[in-house]
């Protein structure tokens, strides 16, 4: 069975929203200090990562829709693999500065897509 497209955008859209959320009004000191706090943001980063590593896979004329797609995917292989490396900064500079965007173009792109089909 052929997976649909919008699933992916709908999980990176459903981590963007949580990850803004949930950093609302945070810091990055928070961020370095707090390693449960540290850990579902990752998570959550991770998540947008590998969906659009598989919606390239899938769709790569919708992956390339979104604007920064080939980095999200590499920060995906930094968070995954090299995570012993990770600068807090940076981080917190793509969800500060990356992530509104990101939302915002799934957004749109979700609105143009035929609805995913999720599991309850």
């Amino acid at each position: 069975m052929r997976r649909n497209p919008a699933k992916f955008v709908f999980d990176m859209l459903d981590s963007c929203k949580f990850l803004l959320d949930l950093t609302r009004g945070e810091t990055v000191a928070r961020y370095k200090s707090d390693r449960a706090f540290r850990g579902a943001v990752e998570r959550e980063l991770q998540i947008i990562g590998e969906a659009m590593l598989q919606l390239k896979s899938l769709d790569p004329q919708l992956a390339v829709r979104f604007t920064e797609h080939g980095q999200i995917i590499g920060f995906r292989h930094v968070l995954v693999h090299g995570y012993f490396d990770l600068n807090a900064d940076l981080v917190w500079a793509v969800i500060a500065d990356k992530l509104p965007i990101l939302r915002s173009e799934l957004e749109l792109a979700l609105r143009e897509l035929p609805p995913p089909k999720t599991k309850v």
